[in-house]
């Protein structure tokens, strides 16, 4: 019997998930939950907009999907979502209580103390007496965030590698939500995603996320990766999930925690610190973990229904790289966006994944946000071979292909793959120790 799939989300990575599950013998439509350029989406299958359907609980009643996969938490927030938890459809997410483990950055922080999981230290003040303040009192430098992990809070992740960028910046930022200020720890960064379900936590990936906008990790941070590497490990051979996650395991039980969790963290003198959980697949990692399975409606089925999954992998498929092309001003606001053309010289050897981008007499642009006037991403182009140097070859390769006038990716994909192997390296070399 073939299974039905909803995503409720956009761009690529509806476009991603969409196409991944079909091709792997599902149905599948989108709700899309924004204001925003559908070709991905659209090209990909059914479509419904939440301008013409406010809520997706009728659609959702007619389709009857057999798994529903939110693209965000920000899903929550919506007045249908409480009874669309209450009606009991399968939501590939943790539900209730269980969210605040992205939803709150205090909570999160909280818990892990709770269960002997180092943080980096970490406030929460309300307004910028209070935060000068904590410079006094303690000044080093900070990662200052939004104390609710939202993408529609004022400000976003702003990284301060000195104590004078701690105080110019907080003095700039905008305290509608209050601050969260988080110790800065370093740069050896890694992420670990598992699905939780059936009673087991079950390792699938290492990852690493390059959110600087520009090469050599200049320029602000984006709201998603501009570059990313994904590793299969199912047996957490660099210890994330072990120090990160397992130790939670009271907590999943007492919250009825069932679906994805990933961490991301920070190595400082040999110890993994937590920095971030989330309760989703990942806007650019999840096409390549998907493509990584061999059977990934199957494994997505049993999550949701909290069961035990069975995963299979692809061997030739180890690795998996992604780069972002980005639109003119990205991640800028930007007086204003030209309508730019978009050309493919020949059809690409890998996946391409297309963003905010439109499409009128059969020619594709860079979409104009219907919002706010800015630069946007274009594409996601994937990649997965056996070796992760193959795999960085063949999207330096592709990603050439596509042509938008003012449009740009990181150079440094080789470079970042190279730091991603030293540190994970070294990182199993202590554990031999131990």
């Amino acid at each position: 019997m073939t299974s039905r799939v909803m995503v409720l989300g956009v761009g690529a990575f509806a476009h991603a998930v969409q196409t991944i599950l079909q091709e792997n013998g599902a149905e599948t439509t989108c709700y899309l939950t924004r204001p925003y350029s559908h070709f991905g989406p659209k090209i990909a299958g059914q479509t419904w907009n939440a301008e013409d359907h406010p809520s997706p609980l009728s659609l959702i009643e007619k389709f009857k999907p057999d798994l529903i996969i939110p693209h965000a938490v920000a899903w929550a927030e919506q007045p249908w979502a409480a009874d669309l938890v209450k009606c009991g459809w399968p939501i590939f997410s943790p539900v209730g209580d269980a969210m605040r483990i992205e939803i709150s950055r205090q909570e999160s922080s909280d818990l892990c103390r709770q269960y002997g999981i180092p943080v980096p230290a970490f406030h929460h003040v309300q307004n910028r007496i209070e935060a000068r303040q904590l410079m006094h009192d303690d000044p080093r430098p900070y990662v200052l965030k939004n104390p609710i992990c939202s993408p529609f809070s004022p400000i976003h992740a702003i990284i301060c590698e000195s104590s004078e960028d701690t105080l110019g910046w907080i003095e700039q930022v905008d305290y509608a939500e209050g601050l969260f200020l988080q110790e800065y720890l370093g740069k050896e960064e890694a992420g670990h995603f598992v699905f939780i379900s059936g009673g087991e936590i079950s390792s699938l990936v290492t990852n690493q996320e390059y959110k600087r906008a520009f090469t050599g990790d200049m320029g602000p941070l984006a709201g998603a990766p501009l570059a990313g590497i994904v590793e299969q490990d199912p047996d957490d051979k660099y210890g994330l999930a072990r120090e990160l996650i397992h130790p939670l395991q009271p907590w999943f039980e007492k919250t009825g925690y069932t679906g994805p969790l990933q961490v991301t963290a920070i190595r400082k003198e040999g110890t993994w610190h937590a920095i971030e959980y989330n309760i989703r697949l990942g806007v650019t990692t999840t096409a390549l973990l998907l493509r990584m399975l061999k059977k990934p409606v199957e494994a997505l089925l049993k999550v949701v229904r909290n069961q035990a999954p069975v995963l299979d992998w692809h061997p030739e498929k180890y690795f998996g790289c992604t780069l972002t092309l980005a639109g003119y001003g990205y991640p800028y606001v930007v007086p204003s966006v030209p309508k730019l053309p978009i050309d493919i010289s020949s059809p690409l050897e890998c996946d391409l994944w297309w963003n905010e981008v439109d499409e009128e007499d059969g020619k594709l642009y860079m979409a104009n946000h219907q919002n706010y006037e800015m630069g946007h991403r274009i594409a996601d182009v994937n990649a997965c071979a056996s070796g992760m140097d193959s795999a960085v070859e063949k999207i330096e390769k592709e990603i050439r292909k596509i042509r938008c006038l003012g449009s740009y990716y990181r150079l440094d994909l080789k470079e970042l793959a190279a730091k991603y192997s030293s540190l994970l390296s070294s990182v199993k070399a202590d554990l031999l120790k131990k």
